[in-house]
């Protein structure tokens, strides 16, 4: 671990590989688990405001999730995140020709009709971060649903932090993630 501004880093996104592998897990993080996306609490304002352009792009099943819980679901633990079709899929889930899990709200985006991409928590995957009084940890969830993502990483030769870079900026900003970058190299040069 390692302090950057005010996050504690695991040095694992750093050391580990990982490359989204879509064709062998089919979107599996958005329909495997037991909890919906976490969401940061100004998160929960914006998809209270962009539902209505994202619902188009949603399927039945999820539309109805979101009418009957909300756009958002505030845990027992008082952590908020999206809520879920039957305890299973994210509501927000939507699926290709080829039956792969994608993110309906990241749909909308691609197609122009939000100018938000999708929570950040799940723009970060596999990366997870957990707020705490004083600073932010920044870790790696280690799921075997991922895998061949890893696989096609180390293959790749991409590590996690380059692999997750645009959420890290959206996140942490840019002098962070250059930052970052610098610890990232003397880490390899050593």
């Amino acid at each position: 671990m390692f302090q950057l501004g005010k996050a504690i880093v695991s040095e694992e996104i750093i050391e580990n590989d990982f490359v989204c592998n879509l064709s062998a897990c089919k979107g599996a993080c958005c329909i495997a688990g037991d909890a919906g996306a976490p969401l940061d609490k100004n998160e929960v304002k914006i998809l209270e405001d962009i539902y209505p352009k994202v619902k188009p792009f949603l399927r039945k099943e999820g539309i109805d999730a979101i009418e009957t819980q909300g756009k958002s679901i505030i845990t027992e633990f008082g952590d908020y995140e999206t809520p879920l079709i039957d305890g299973e899929d994210c509501a927000y889930v939507v699926f290709d020709d080829n039956k792969t899990a994608m993110c309906g709200i990241e749909v909308a985006y691609n197609q122009g009709a939000i100018d938000w991409k999708k929570p950040v928590s799940c723009h970060l995957y596999p990366i997870r971060t957990r707020e705490y009084s004083e600073f932010t940890a920044v870790n790696y969830d280690r799921w075997e649903i991922c895998d061949d993502a890893c696989s096609l990483g180390k293959e790749l030769q991409v590590p996690i932090y380059k692999f997750v870079k645009e959420a890290l900026i959206r996140k942490f900003g840019k002098d962070w993630y250059e930052k970052l970058e610098k610890i990232a190299s003397e880490k390899n040069e050593k």
